[in-house]
């Protein structure tokens, strides 16, 4: 599973304990460090954290089953949507910067996507570098 936005940590917990692995990246650097801190504290080895452009996802490690976006984009990124498993989803809030829909990206085993809008949200914007 990959996320975007690590933020202090707090989701990528809970998602460590749902995935095999998880491969989160965030762009401010001290949010990172924070979040491996904690993560260490709660005994979860199975999470992977690097300081980033969460828009370039982690090609590295891909193709994803999941990805969770958890900052909000005018649209879903070029590279998270290429990095997605055929079978996969991505969630992500969509939109500008007043408010988002909730957003679910479905990847069929041809590849082919299906989005589906699920719920008004509000979240910080996605910052790239």
């Amino acid at each position: 599973m990959l996320e975007i936005g690590t933020g202090l940590g707090y989701q990528t917990a809970i998602l460590a304990e749902l995935a095999g692995h998880v491969w989160s990246v965030e762009i401010i650097e001290e949010f990172a460090s924070h979040a491996e801190a904690l993560l260490q504290d709660l005994g979860l080895s199975n999470v992977s954290i690097r300081v980033g452009d969460g828009s370039r996802g982690w090609p590295e490690h891909a193709p994803f089953d999941k990805i969770l976006v958890s900052v909000a984009a005018g649209r879903a990124p070029p590279a998270l949507l290429e990095q997605l498993k055929p079978g996969g989803r991505l969630v992500l809030p969509v939109g500008p910067e007043l408010g988002q829909l909730l957003t679910v990206i479905d990847k069929d085993s041809a590849g082919q996507l299906k989005t589906r809008k699920i719920i008004p949200v509000r979240f910080s914007r996605l910052e790239t570098v």
